[in-house]
Formats: structure tokens, sequence, C-alpha cells
């Protein structure tokens, strides 16, 4: 036991049910032998025990003694181990913060700051030295520090350090075993030692966050990569303009105001995107870019994978329409699944609200920062979801010498070395090179040197020789003052001061919804948000002109769009365009397609004009919804094919009457997403280029400049995709719904005619190729499922595996078994409401869920209900670890005590953290 503890009553977590006690003892056994058999199977001639499994476990009775804290500090944690923290004032509610979030997560915050720096080759060896290169090259550590430096609030930064001192207080005489098993595990290999925590580790996170959320980097890419194969109208056919004849904006009402030049909900639009949606001077870029999207595909997302885009719901009711009589407000963040949850769950309370204890707050953070980012206080309630604004842009740069060429004259780079060091190994160096546009991401790649060869580019630009460099140009690359946002969330009172606090939140740019007690709802867009001078950012763009690039000023925050109190009665926020055409600036030209957003408008629509009131129990039936777009428009057309296989007639049979809800033991929906992902190969995958497809799957095609028949020109090749399954295309969302919306009644579209050098059963139209996908789909199915369809389910295709991340998805098989927990069945799907997304081109696998899912009962806060996707544990054999995971599947909330009373009645475990 550390030094700087004192007797306790020995409790290392709640017993909760005699069940719980059971299913905890067998995980521990089962440990017991993994770990047996794998240091046994690597010859380290030692062994762990029970002690070492558990020694890592937290204290949460009794009492502790913490350097700092000036009063005692009372830690009540209920069933699911969810801590509530009440303190007397703001430096010691955050100090334990930091204490607390360390007993249950510091591996997990040990590997993400040295993520954000890019350290992991300090814990995990050489295998990650080029991650940590493109990491560095970025410089989101640099960039935290700057802002740590220059710009955030001097209570902001009493309050980070605040935070540090108690994860420091945490780790203060305990060696990695008695920190977490995974330290354990690492000493084997490794003699890497935890250092201490410091403020910027905790703003370093938010650069992780901005970096996941970024925008339409991808779509960038991709598009840039499409040139080598296919047309500009084929393109544009792939990239559909938002459908705002079917699926509403966020904001409907308001407009910038010609008068005050702000923004204001009852003003009327008088003009529309301005001349900088004109596409700028590069048409497209040569598929060296693939090397950057690999390169993306191995910087740990910890949201997401970068192919789908996050996604995420969020929606609130006004009290007129609700059976409380308050505003109900509902959220859903869709991030990858990973082992701990994303998120954790936590109260912070003053006793008594005072100049020096402001807070009395609840709801969702992250192991590593301090505050709440999603959640309430005693006024207000707040949900994110992804705006997924512009705010990357890739430039080509003409290298000369040192320096790069920018309005006919060389400019000299800004440089800085870099030292990796690596477990095991010696040391790497690195230069990093920077110009206005930003760092050259192009110098962590050989071939990436090579961009821009085939880039078609106005006469007046420089001689491309060996190819131009990429930059990137990244708001998040710039100082801000999110971190200020979060504590000013915390504390907001009213619609004023939250928007207030939406002004700081800089980046990453997320839509804010609102609801008070006083029974007002609003939204607000904030963001720190490109001007360009020209382009609309949908391609590369060249550096060495000053007619590119961005402006020195991003969009006031007074001319973001923002509702209050909407005539509607709701406002929802699931991805889709924030405003029509009529606004003035350009926030994206990627939105997300609006399918879930309609679907949920519609749901509350249907309530409000039936004339019931929607319930806190009909908010989360909602975010259970299953159904199916896409299918409601092809599965008419689809049962219309006359299929003479009798086979492949028994599966089109699944369809009939179907009502296109995908719940995990539907035979229906698990054959129809089947012939789904196999029309999206058909029609377009194949056609893509190599390097958007599937790593491994292998096609033989025409050379990419090809133009004739394949006998009277070129012989064909055989291509390999390059791409990691989760990233791939076509990935199946809801733009490639649009796609196929917008194709689907031009029966003889091209679309639907198969390459020209694939002969084998080619299609010549739309029906011939729906049934060529659900022949294929039929025994795909059968391959995987059984040739019996009366066991088929979706669920069975749709899995969900919760992996330990690190040593869940690189350590040895073993070790990985006793790690990671799963599978879980789902039902849900991509860009369903339950949106429980898999990529089309990869295979069925879950990789995007619902992270957590919250109703909050506004005003009457312990009738909120919330859930976590793992639980409050991030110790591999505790019983909290996924405690929360078969409630989350089924679609079941927790109850989410508030007050003082309901925390005192819900409360299992009390531990008082006392001064030294």
């Amino acid at each position: 036991m550390p030094a700087n503890t004192t007797a306790s009553s020995g409790s290392s977590g709640s017993a909760g049910e005699k069940t719980g006690k059971k299913k905890g003892r067998r995980a521990r056994l089962i440990v017991i032998v993994l770990v047996l058999a794998l240091v046994a199977g690597i010859g380290y001639g030692a062994f762990w025990s029970v002690t070492t499994v558990r020694a890592s476990y937290p204290q949460t009775n009794g009492s502790i003694k913490i350097d700092g804290l000036a009063g005692n500090v009372d830690v009540k944690r209920d069933s699911h181990g969810i801590p509530q923290l009440y303190a007397d004032s703001d430096a010691d509610l955050f100090r334990a913060q930091g204490f607390v979030q360390a007993q249950d997560r510091f591996w997990e915050m040990d590997v993400r700051r040295h993520m954000t720096a890019g350290r992991l080759s300090e814990m995990f060896g050489s295998g990650q030295v080029d991650t940590d290169a493109f990491l560095r090259t970025l410089g989101w550590r640099k960039v935290a520090q700057e802002e740590y430096d220059t710009v955030l609030s001097a209570d902001t930064k009493k309050n980070l350090q605040a935070y540090a001192d108690g994860v420091n207080a945490y780790l203060k005489g305990r060696d990695g075993k008695d920190i977490s098993v995974e330290y354990a595990a690492l000493g084997l290999t490794n003699d890497y030692k935890p250092t201490k925590w410091t403020p910027v580790d905790s703003v370093a996170w938010l650069k992780a966050m901005a970096w996941d959320l970024r925008g339409n980097m991808q779509d960038e890419i991709d598009r840039s990569l499409m040139t080598s194969r296919l047309s500009k109208k084929q393109i544009e056919d792939l990239y559909p303009a938002y459908p705002y004849d079917k699926h509403d904006p966020i904001v409907s009402e308001g407009a910038i105001s010609p008068v005050t030049g702000k923004f204001e909900p009852k003003a009327t639009p008088t003009s529309g995107i301005g001349a900088n949606t004109v596409q700028g001077a590069t048409e497209g870029v040569n598929a060296q870019l693939a090397s950057l999207s690999d390169t993306l595909d191995r910087i740990p997302a910890l949201l997401g994978p970068n192919g789908n885009g996050i996604g995420s719901n969020s929606w609130v009711v006004s009290g007129n329409y609700t059976t409380t009589g308050k505003p109900l407000l509902a959220n859903d963040p869709h991030l990858a699944p990973q082992l701990p949850s994303l998120w954790y769950q936590m109260g912070l309370h003053c006793r008594e609200i005072k100049p020096t204890c402001q807070y009395d707050t609840a709801g969702y953070t992250f192991s590593g920062m301090p505050g709440v980012i999603i959640g309430h206080n005693q006024d207000i309630a707040w949900g994110f979801t992804n705006l997924g604004a512009d705010v990357t842009d890739l430039f080509l740069e003409k290298v000369s010498g040192d320096g790069y060429q920018y309005d006919g004259k060389v400019k000299p780079f800004v440089t800085r070395e870099e030292t990796i060091k690596v477990a095991g190994g010696a040391s790497r160096h690195i230069t990093v090179r920077e110009t206005n546009n930003g760092p050259l991401i192009s110098d962590r790649s050989s071939e990436l040197k090579k961009v821009g060869r085939k880039a078609p580019v106005t006469n007046s630009a420089p001689d491309r020789a060996d190819g131009y460099a990429v930059a990137l140009k990244w708001t998040a690359l710039e100082p801000g003052k999110s971190m200020d946002a979060v504590f000013e969330l915390n504390r907001a009172k009213d619609f004023t001061t939250f928007r207030s606090a939406a002004e700081h939140f800089e980046v990453p740019s997320q839509n804010l919804i609102y609801a008070d007690t006083k029974g007002h709802i609003g939204y607000q867009a904030p963001g720190k948000i490109p001007v360009r001078k020209t382009g609309d950012g949908t391609m590369p763009s060249p550096g060495w002109s000053s007619e590119y690039g961005w402006k020195k000023d991003p969009i006031p925050f007074d001319e973001l769009p923002y509702e209050y109190d909407p005539k509607r009665g709701y406002i929802v926020t699931a991805n889709q365009a924030v405003v029509d055409e009529k606004y003035p600036h350009l926030l994206t030209k990627d939105w997300g397609y609006g399918t879930r957003s309609q679907r949920i408008s519609g749901l509350i629509e249907s309530k409000i004009k039936g004339g019931e009131k929607i319930s806190t129990e009909d908010m989360q039936k909602m975010q259970m919804d299953n159904s199916s777009e896409i299918a409601a428009l092809l599965v008419p057309k689809l049962m219309k094919i006359k299929v003479s296989d009798t086979s492949v007639r028994e599966a089109q049979k699944l369809l009939e009457g179907w009502d296109y809800t995908q719940e995990p033991d539907s035979a229906a929906a698990a054959y129809f997403n089947a012939v789904w992902r196999n029309i999206l190969k058909l029609a377009f995958g194949d056609k893509l280029p190599k390097e958007m497809r599937v790593e491994g799957e292998c096609l033989t095609v025409l050379p990419a400049d090809s133009t004739g028949p394949v006998d009277e020109q070129d012989k064909p090749v055989r291509e390999c995709g390059q791409r990691d399954a989760d990233s791939a295309q076509p990935d199946g969302g809801d733009r490639w719904y649009e796609v196929v919306a917008n194709l689907v009644d031009d029966e003889n579209n091209d679309w639907w005619k198969a390459p020209k050098n694939r002969r084998d059963e080619a299609a010549e139209n739309r029906d011939e190729l729906f049934a060529r996908a659900m022949k294929d789909a039929r025994w795909e199915l059968t391959a995987k499922l059984g040739k019996d369809i009366s066991t088929w389910s979706w669920g069975r295709l749709h899995q969900l595996t919760l992996k330990n991340q690190t040593l869940g998805t690189e350590g040895p098989d073993l070790l990985q078994r006793a790690l990671n927990r799963g599978p879980w069945n789902l039902g849900g799907g991509e860009a369903a409401v339950n949106a429980s997304g898999w990529n089309a081109a990869g295979g069925y696998e879950v990789i995007w869920v619902p992270s957590m899912r919250m109703v909050v009962n506004v005003g009457d806060w312990d009738k909120s209900r919330w859930i976590n996707l793992s639980g409050a544990s991030g110790h591999a054999f505790s019983a909290h670890y996924t405690d929360q995971t078969d409630k989350w599947a089924d679609g079941d909330l927790l109850d989410w005590s508030f007050g003082t009373n309901a925390v005192a009645r819900s409360t299992k475990d009390t531990l008082t953290l006392k001064p030294s």
C-alpha cells in the first residue's frame, strides 16, 4: 500500500448483486490462468498472482490522505462505480477529480497523453515510430503548450493544475503494477515507468478530439484519388448536393441581419454563399495521396475510423410538448467502440455554491480532463454532436532547396528537430518543416514526396519536377480557448452565458443544444471556421499563390447560426446541414446527408401532430429506432425482380412484409443489408481506384489511364485494394443512400453496368445488377450463417467486440482474450438513429456505436437517465469494467442521481479524501 494512504474498510469496489460477485470471481480466475499461460509461453519464469491482478483496484471506502487538499472531499460511488464528488472549493474538487479518474483509468490516460505527444514508441517500441513522427509533425503537444502558456485564463490554469496535482497524488508511491495490470504486462518486455501528469497533458487531449472531428479531410483525399479513374461528372455523382428538399437543416429560422451584421433568429436571409465556393485551380491530385490516407489509418483514431465521418444524435423538445412540462434533452455521440469507453460518468458538486466553489454539475467527461463535457448543472443541460465544419485544407507546395515558392519568391521553411525515444531501441530523429499553410505532412512518407505529379493545375503553376509536397492547414494548429469553454459551460446559468461559453469552444466545431429550468431551448453553432480566399475546400489547393489560402479572420462568432425557442418547439442535430444555401458563409460542402435527423424529426412530429405528449421513455425509444431508409427505398424494387434460383427466391421472400426495422433477430435485415453491400460493391466499389478499396481484395482492371475496350488498347492488370476495411469505400453511409436515390429510377444508368473488363454475368442495367446482388448476398450469408435461412439473424452478422485499447488490439492473443469482451449481437445499422455503424466495403462488424446515451429531464434532474458503453473502470477484471454493456445493448438506461438526497440513496461506497 502506498505510503500516502491510511487504513480503510478495505472495499475495492461495490459488491453489488450476488451474480456480480460470481462473475467477478470467475473473471479473476480466468485471468490468472491466462496470465500464467502467457508468462509460461514466453518463458519469463515468473507468474502473476491474485495479488498482482487486484493490486491496482481502487480503494472506494474509508479514507485516504492526499497532498494539497484544503478540506475533506467525499467520493460517493453507486452500484456501478460511478463517482459523485463533494468539496468546499474548486481547487479541492478538481484535485479530487484527478485522483479519482487516475484510480479508475490511469492506463488509458497515460496511453492517451503519449499518443497526443507523439511518444507511443516510449511505451510500445519501434512499431509506433511512424505514427509518432506524423503526430510530432502535426505538433499537437506543441500547440497545447502554447495554449496553456498564452491564451487560457488564469482560472482555467488553476483548475488544470489542481487536476494534475490530484493525478500525481494518486501516482505517488505506486509502481506500474500497482496502477494497472497492463503495466504489469508491459513490464515483461519494457522497463517503462509512468511519469507525473501535467496540465498540458489534459489540454492536448482536445487536439486528439479535434483531429477525429476535423471534417472533410478524408473526402478531400478521396475526391482527389478518384480523378485517376473517374470523370468529373462521375465524382459529382458520388458526392451529391445536400438534399434540402427532403432533409431539413438544423436552423430553419433566422439569418445574418443586413442591419446589425449579426445572426438573428428572426432575420430574413437576403443572399447565398458567395464567391468563395468557386472551385480552386487544382482539379485533382495523383493517386500517391493514398500514402496520406494510409498514414491517417495508422493514427490512433480514438473517436472512430477515418472513412465514415463521425456522427451523433441530439435533440431537445420544449416543455409545451412533453409530459413533464419542462424540456427533455437527448444525446448519443457515435464514436468508435473501445474498452474502456471513451466517456467517464461523474458528478462534481460544491457543497455550497460561492465564489471559491462554483460547480454543481454532472455528466460525461474524458479521463484525463477536468470538468464535464456533456451533461447538466443545476440550471441548464447541454449536448454535443459533430458540426462537421471544414476546418482542414491540403495545399500543394513547390519545394525549392531549403524553402518553398510563394508568389514568385522562395520563402524559408520554419523547422524544428524532434527526437523520438524508442523502448528497447535507438532514438530516431526527424526534422519538421512548416510553410505558411502548415506542416509538410508529405515529409512523413517517401511516396508523398511525389504527390502532384499528375495534378492538373493552371498554366501559372511552377514546374512540378518530382511533384509537389503536401502541407496541412488546420484551425486546431493555432492556440485556442476550448479548455476555457469547458469550465464556462459547466458554470453557465442561462442562454446568454451558454452562448458566451460556446464562443470559446473553437475546436472541434460542435453543434451545441441547450435547455434550461425556465423552459427555454436553444442551439448554437460555434467554432473557428476558416474563410477561404478561393475554392471550397473539396480539393487540394495551390500553396504557391496568395490567391488561395485563408483570410486572416475566421467567420465571426456573431454571424454563426443559432436558435432560441423556435416556433416548431424542438431542435434536432444529427450531423445534417446546419443552414440552407441562403446562408452567406461556407461552413462545409460535406455535410452528413440528414437521414437520421429527418427520422428523429419525423418521430417527434408524429407525436406532436397526434396530440400526444413526449415522455422520457419516448425519448429513450427514439434513441433505439432501427428503421432503414435505404431499405424502404430499395425493397419494393427488389421484390419486383424475377428470380429463378429457388435458393435465392427463398431469401428474397424474407423481405415480403418486412417493416424495414433492423432488430438483432431479424433475418430480413440480415439479408437486405447483405444485398445492399453487394449492390454497392457491384455498382461502385469495383470501379473505384485501388487506393480506396479494401486491402487485399483484388480485381482485374484496365490501367488507370485507359479509355478504350480491352481488346483494342490496353491489357488488363491485377490491382489489389490498399485501404483498411473500416475506412474503405463505398462505406454504405447516408451519402451512398443519396447516391443511389438519385440513380435508382434511371434503370440504364452507366453506374448499373459492369466495368468494361468484367464480363462474368455482367449486368447491363439496374435490375440485372440487383439480381446479381441478391444472388451474391444469398451465397455470402450461406457461407457466414448457414444454408437454413430460418437460422439467420442480423445480430449474428452485426456483432460488437469491445477491445482494450493498445494491448487488447496489439498484444499477444492470450492477452487480447483476457482484456477484450464480447461479442454482442446488435440491431441498428449505418445511418439508423440507433447507429451501430458498419462499413459495407469491409464487412458487417460494428465499428461505430452510440458511445453513451442520456435523456435529461430538465428541472427534475433526478428523473434523468444515462448509460455508458462499458463501465466506470478501466481495470480489466473489475466488476465495473463492462457492467453497463448488456443494458446498453438492450437500450436500457440507468437512473441518474444528481441531488444530494438522491445521491445519498444510491451510494454504495464512500471514500473520504483528507488533507495530508
